[in-house]
């Protein structure tokens, strides 16, 4: 059986809705972030990124979000455009976008505006600009046509809604009445029974909340650095 390796947080989102849209059989492995579990040795052992989710299926081991999606649809011939060089490029395309771009510079907006220590304005303006851009150009595609690769729901849709669900604490509040056709699809497909099975997962496990000390250890393991040389300019 497929072994799931999840936080519900947007990346392993994308899968989990995958995963319940295809019906597939897995087993659900949390990893508590927060509390360093992405950490471990054995964990890195399936993934040395240190980051969820992962998944196994066999002798299969499969990292990074939009990786799965793609061992996932081709296994199961589901939610893929027709196999056409032109539909496949579009698939393509518009996947490593939401991996390259939406992810990564939502994810430092979040950093830089929610957790980043002072000063902090120069990089928060940078992602906020950014992340804001690229959710546009998603905007401008969806008002275009329904879904992200046309008149047909596919695993591009699922990456884009693992990080939709997220937009008003990426951008703010205000971010919907900006991006009115992101807000459609998310509301599509979150009506969807196997969205609503994928959102419920997170109730399965008591993952911790708290940003805590242990929290940011985990989370920003980049900080013991800075207090390095705190300390080192201190002696």
């Amino acid at each position: 059986m497929i072994k799931f390796y999840y936080h519900p947080s947007p990346n392993p989102a994308k899968v989990a809705l995958f995963l319940e849209e295809s019906g597939l059989s897995y087993e659900l492995v949390p990893v508590d972030t927060r509390k360093g579990e992405q950490h471990s040795p054995a964990y890195l052992a399936i993934n040395p990124n240190g980051k969820t989710p992962s998944l196994v299926d066999g002798d299969a081991t499969i990292f990074d979000s939009n990786a799965i999606l793609l061992y996932l649809a081709e296994k199961t011939g589901k939610f893929l455009p027709e196999n056409t060089p032109e539909a496949r490029g579009q698939m393509y395309s518009w996947l490593m976008f939401v991996a390259s771009g939406i992810g990564p510079y939502s994810g430092q907006a979040v950093h830089f505006t929610h957790f980043a220590p002072e000063p902090k304005e120069y990089a928060a303006n940078r992602y906020d600009y950014e992340a804001w851009r690229h959710w546009s150009i998603i905007n401008t595609r969806l008002g275009q046509q329904r879904y992200m690769l046309g008149d047909t729901y596919t695993l591009v849709d699922m990456a884009v809604w693992g990080w939709a669900r997220a937009v008003p604490f990426v951008l703010g509040t205000e971010a919907w009445e900006k991006l009115p056709h992101v807000k459609r699809l998310l509301d599509e497909i979150s009506a969807r029974p196997a969205a609503q099975r994928a959102e419920a997962l997170k109730t399965r496990h008591e993952f911790k909340t708290e940003m805590d000390d242990e929290a940011r250890r985990a989370m920003f393991p980049q900080n013991a650095r800075l207090a390095g040389k705190q300390q080192n300019l201190a002696n």
